[in-house]
């Protein structure tokens, strides 16, 4: 056997990066519970494989969206509109099952917790006018502090730019898409031991004791979150695509929502994303503008989470919450999930905006995102999952994956 064969016939019986991220969940619950102290010596290992994506992420979507835009060929198709219908309407969907889900299983908490100290926005107004500032923001900060919708504002602008620019100029944007794309993958490939260091360091420090308490509480969360990744999405895609749409379904939450899950940040999952959405073969005008725009916007996950834990807030005070109170809910939970990365805390410190549409004082309501940090162990990771994985998912049907 030649040496080239040889290499092929290893490459073919090595695991799959899925199965050796599951050895690396494995070997780190094991780790855990054997030697704690040495679990929680192996969060750097997580940390660093963390940082590491955050660190490509800005610079992957800055060269991608300007390399795409800058050689976008005259009257090619990209998608961009269907995806976003998908992103509002998929957040939107979310925001309605999490009421349904609240009032079919209402939840009390113990407000007996001290509030958080971030400030939480004071309105819709506070939070897009966030978002806003946001797009005009410094190039250089933008990329320093992880401001995709910055990043897009200024990759865009100056990929129209480079569009009036040489072939030679357009090339070297192109190879540099291409470099970056390679640092992405080699990233990637770390996945299995950054996931090992995040679980093996995560229950050697909580071991999960204190979520006891919130059982109810995180079964209608994650119950929300199950139903909108296993039957809503299915159903919206089905819908897109006229074709079964589980295999694609699956493949999003197994390849992007596991890691999205272990990370628990969406940043750090657009290099994972991308480099999924490119083994899908879709359109890389696409998806380069769509994957970094939906882990700004697509926020099914916190949608469901600022849902739940505002009717838990108004339960527990014994208010009764009328349909049409519900479904404005459900409105200011959508818009304001939309601009849930715009706001430090993400979901959690959207809440107090929401509960104030039931006259809910603000320290009660900080009291409701302080219990958020408790639960956040298994809420956060939940939620970015699911606001991750569907970035892939809805950009795949936008581009009818299907059909070809």
């Amino acid at each position: 056997m030649s040496h080239t064969e040889s290499a092929v016939v290893s490459h073919r019986r090595a695991p799959g990066l899925v199965v050796q991220i599951i050895i690396g969940l494995v070997l780190g619950i094991a780790l855990a519970l054997w030697a704690p102290k040495l679990g929680i010596a192996a969060g750097l290992l997580g940390n660093l494989f963390v940082s590491a994506l955050k660190a490509v992420a800005p610079v992957l979507v800055f060269v991608l969206v300007m390399a795409a835009i800058a050689n976008h060929r005259q009257g090619a198709q990209t998608h961009i509109r269907p995806i976003l219908y998908l992103y509002l309407i998929g957040t939107f969907c979310a925001a309605l099952v999490a009421v349904s889900m609240s009032f079919l299983f209402p939840t009390t908490l113990e407000l007996a917790i001290k509030g958080a100290d971030s400030a939480a926005p004071q309105g819709i107004g506070e939070v897009m006018h966030t978002l806003l500032m946001r797009i005009v923001d410094n190039p250089i900060n933008a990329l320093i502090n992880g401001n995709f919708v910055g990043i897009l504002a200024w990759a865009a602008a100056l990929g129209l730019a480079f569009r009036k620019a040489g072939d030679n100029t357009r090339a070297l944007l192109e190879d540099a898409a291409e470099a970056v794309s390679s640092v992405v993958k080699w990233v990637i490939r770390f996945a299995p031991l950054g996931i090992f260091g995040l679980v093996a360091h995560t229950i050697a420090e909580t071991g999960f004791k204190a979520l006891a308490g919130y059982s109810h509480l995180l079964l209608v969360l994650i119950g929300s979150m199950l139903i909108i990744a296993l039957v809503v999405n299915p159903l919206i895609v089905f819908i897109k695509l006229r074709r079964n749409p589980y295999p694609l379904v699956f493949k999003c939450l197994r390849e992007s929502g596991v890691t999205a899950f272990f990370t628990r940040s969406s940043a750090a999952n657009i290099p994972v994303n991308m480099d999924l959405c490119q083994r899908l073969e879709l359109h890389e005008d696409t998806y380069s503008v769509s994957i970094p725009l939906g882990a700004t916007i697509n926020m099914a996950g916190a949608a469901i989470t600022i849902t739940v834990l505002s009717l838990a807030a108004a339960h527990t005070l014994g208010q009764d919450v009328d349909l049409l109170s519900a479904l404005l809910l459900s409105l200011v939970a959508s818009v304001a999930a939309c601009g849930a990365s715009g706001v430090a805390g993400g979901s959690l410190l959207l809440i107090p905006l929401a509960c104030s549409l039931f006259g809910i004082d603000n320290n009660i309501a900080m009291q409701v995102v302080a219990i958020g940090f408790i639960i956040g162990v298994v809420q956060d990771s939940c939620e970015t999952a699911l606001n991750s994985s569907t970035d892939v998912l809805f950009t795949a049907a936008g581009c009818g994956v299907e059909k070809r």
